[in-house]
């Protein structure tokens, strides 16, 4: 008897643990549920990598909080400069900034940290948060990109599950927690180059 009082007791605190939860994520009135969903409406993440695996795994992670359905991957520099400039197959893609790059150190074409470089010296670019992901552990490396500007370096974890939390983190923080600046989220037209 002393067993089935506790199981339902236990019951009774996972669904009040799991009602205080639906609770504490539901919007509090009308204007913060439209608010809610304009915002997540309007973020853009640029993703430049070029292993289809860890693109995969990327996806899948910002997938796993309804991050993924604004990710543009581009899998090279220069496709991730003509995306940001609207150049080429960009051209008519929404204006707009992203409100965070992820950016592989070492892509074809164009390198990671030539596209940081460009990123940063542009005025209308350099206010948009880029975080380098990259399996490079090299000082040089990691030094070079904040000397540039990068606002987050993130060593890529070998271990599958460790990725995708890193990911996941990623994510979480830039595009859901961060206050991008106001520029990342308003349509403009920008200049090609």
């Amino acid at each position: 008897m002393r067993e089935a009082s506790a199981a339902a007791g236990g019951i009774f605190h996972w669904r009040l643990s799991l009602l205080r939860l639906v609770l504490w994520t539901q919007p509090r009135s009308k204007t913060e549920a439209s608010m809610n969903t304009e915002i997540s409406s309007l973020k853009k993440i640029l993703l430049a990598e070029d292993d289809p695996r860890d693109v995969e795994l990327t996806l899948a992670a910002l997938k796993e909080h309804n991050l993924a359905n604004q990710v543009a991957v581009v899998h090279d520099g220069a496709e991730a400069l003509d995306y940001l400039y609207c150049r080429d197959k960009f051209k008519t893609r929404a204006n707009g900034h992203p409100v965070l790059v992820l950016l592989d150190l070492k892509l074809p074409k164009v390198s990671g940290l030539e596209v940081l470089k460009i990123i940063k010296a542009d005025e209308q670019l350099k206010i948009i948060p880029v975080v380098v992901l990259s399996s490079s552990r090299e000082t040089p490396d990691v030094v070079e990109c904040y000397r540039h500007g990068v606002n987050a370096y993130v060593v890529k974890p070998v271990d599958f599950a460790e990725f995708m939390k890193a990911v996941k983190l990623l994510g979480i923080f830039w595009a859901a927690i961060n206050e991008p600046p106001p520029i990342a989220l308003k349509n403009e037209t920008l200049p090609g180059k």
